[in-house]
C-alpha cells in the first residue's frame, strides 16, 4: 500500500480489525519512510448491475448517487445516518440478489420508495412526487392515501 503522505511504496500494517458487520477489514498502517500513520479499509468488491435509464442509456451503478437520493428525500427528517446506510445496503443487496447484468432505473426507484416508506412517510411522498412526476395536488393525495392503513371490514 502506497503512503498517502510521501508516496513510499512500502508501508507496514500495525493493526487489523474486522468491522462490526463483518464485511470489511480496517487496517492501521505506518510508513517507515515518513513515520506517518493512516487507515485503509479492505472490502469485498461485487459487481453491481448497470442501470438502464428511461432514454435507454446505461450507467454504472453508483452507491453515492443512491445514498444522495435517500438523503435528499430525508433532509430535515428524524432519520439517522445509520438508518440511511442500512437502507442503502438493503437496496444494494436486493440488486445483487437479482443476478442481472442490467436493471431498469424504474426498478431502482421502486426499491428506494419501498425503503423510504419504511423509514419516513414524508420522505416517501417527497421522493414519489419527483420520481412519479406529480402534476397536481390530487396525485399527492393519492400517494398519501396509499400510506394509510387499510381498514378491514367487519364480518357480517
Amino acid at each position: 500500500m502506497r503512503c498517502p503522505f510521501c508516496d513510499n511504496d512500502d508501508t507496514q500494517v500495525i493493526d487489523s480489525r474486522v468491522s462490526d458487520e463483518g464485511d470489511s477489514i480496517r487496517r492501521r498502517r505506518r510508513c517507515p519512510n515518513c513515520d506517518k500513520r493512516f487507515t485503509t479499509y479492505e472490502r469485498i468488491e461485487l459487481s453491481m448491475p448497470a442501470v438502464v435509464k428511461k432514454n435507454g442509456s446505461r450507467a454504472d451503478f453508483d452507491r453515492r448517487k443512491l445514498r444522495a437520493s435517500l438523503q435528499l428525500a430525508l433532509r430535515k427528517r428524524p432519520v439517522s445516518a445509520e438508518q440511511v446506510d442500512a437502507a442503502t445496503h438493503r437496496i444494494e443487496e436486493k440488486l445483487m440478489s437479482l443476478g442481472l447484468r442490467e436493471v431498469a432505473s424504474e426498478r431502482v426507484g421502486e426499491l428506494v420508495m419501498r425503503e423510504l416508506r419504511k423509514l419516513d412517510k414524508v420522505a416517501y411522498v417527497r421522493f414519489a412526487s419527483v420520481y412519479r412526476s406529480f402534476e397536481d395536488v390530487d396525485e399527492f393525495a393519492d400517494a398519501i392515501e396509499e400510506l394509510k392503513p387499510r381498514k378491514r371490514r367487519a364480518p357480517e
